[in-house]
Formats: C-alpha cells, sequence, structure tokens
C-alpha cells in the first residue's frame, strides 16, 4: 500500500495486476478520499469500507475448488483511456482467476475523486480496468495479462508500462 502511494504521488508508472490493482483501490480510498479504514472483505471481512468485495456469484460458494471467476470476460474500454490506446480497440477479452471485485457501490465515489474506471465488464457491469486521472501511467487491471504475452508477443499493457517506466527515466535525466 505504500509503495503504491509512493508511486502515485511521486507519478511514478505503475501497473497493478489483480490483488495489485485491489491494493490500488484501497490505497486511493485510504489516502486520498479519506475512508481510513477501507479495505478489500479478504484482508479484512468486518472493514466498515469494502471497497474491494467478493463477488455475489461467490458469496455462498463453500467448496473453493475450481469456482473462481475463471476463463476469458469481454471488457469494453473507455475512449481516452491508456488501456485503449495500448490496445487499440473498444472492446477486449482477458483471462480471470480470482473471488474479488472492485465494490460498484464505490464507483461513483472513485470517479469523482479521479479514479476511473475505463474497462467495464458489460455482462455483469465489473470493473476491470482503474486508471489514475492526471497521472501519467497509472492503471490497474483485475485480469491477468501474463496469461496471454510471451516472449516474442508481449501484452500490450506490458510494452506500454515499459515505455512509461523508459520514458519518466529519460525525463530525470534531462532534469
Amino acid at each position: 500500500i505504500r509503495a503504491i502511494c509512493y508511486a502515485r504521488v511521486q507519478q511514478i508508472p505503475f501497473f497493478g495486476i489483480c490483488l495489485g490493482m485491489q491494493c490500488a483501490v484501497v490505497e486511493f480510498f485510504r489516502n486520498v478520499v479519506g475512508l481510513k479504514d477501507a479495505a478489500s472483505t479478504e484482508v479484512n471481512p468486518q472493514t466498515p469500507d469494502p471497497v474491494i468485495d467478493k463477488m455475489e456469484s461467490q458469496k455462498s460458494i463453500e467448496n473453493k475448488g475450481g469456482t473462481m471467476r475463471l476463463g476469458a470476460y469481454t471488457c469494453v474500454l473507455a475512449e481516452k483511456s491508456i488501456a485503449r490506446k495500448c490496445y487499440k480497440a473498444e472492446k477486449i477479452s482477458e483471462r480471470h482467476r480470482h473471488r474479488f471485485e472492485f465494490n460498484n457501490k464505490y464507483r461513483e465515489l472513485a470517479q469523482s475523486n479521479g479514479l476511473m474506471p475505463v474497462g467495464i465488464n458489460p455482462e455483469q457491469d465489473l470493473v476491470e480496468i482503474i486508471e489514475l486521472k492526471g497521472h501519467p501511467w497509472f492503471v490497474g487491471v483485475q485480469f491477468h495479462p501474463e496469461l496471454k504475452s510471451t516472449v516474442e508477443v508481449p501484452h500490450p499493457l506490458f510494452n506500454a508500462f515499459i515505455r512509461a517506466c523508459i520514458q519518466r527515466k529519460a525525463k530525470k535525466a534531462k532534469a
């Protein structure tokens, strides 16, 4: 959480994958919105502000096994988002493996404070990608882009993240 806060405040490129995105959401709500006890119910089931919560479809499952949200799901990308620029597409499909999601009860509060849900699963209205307004490159994804990345054909989000890091380093060297 502290490393994410540092990257956010210092304008350092950040790429959070699955739990990394969830931690970015928690950090944002604690330190920007001011909900000091914001948490994921996976970590703190008693939190008064469950900004990350178990998916409704997962709440009644007791035998965990292969019952997670697994497989590929569609995601629609916001028009002027970093993600859409990376993918060069309006609609994508990415692979998932999780039970916890961004809690939509906090979506409007996130947006009004600058945490933008820029990738949405249209079937279940789930937040799949977040970006931080005004930050040069702050992206969190609920899915696992590493599952579609190879040495010869790296995932477009990895390429863009590395490019953002190189650009930041070049700017700092000039300063």
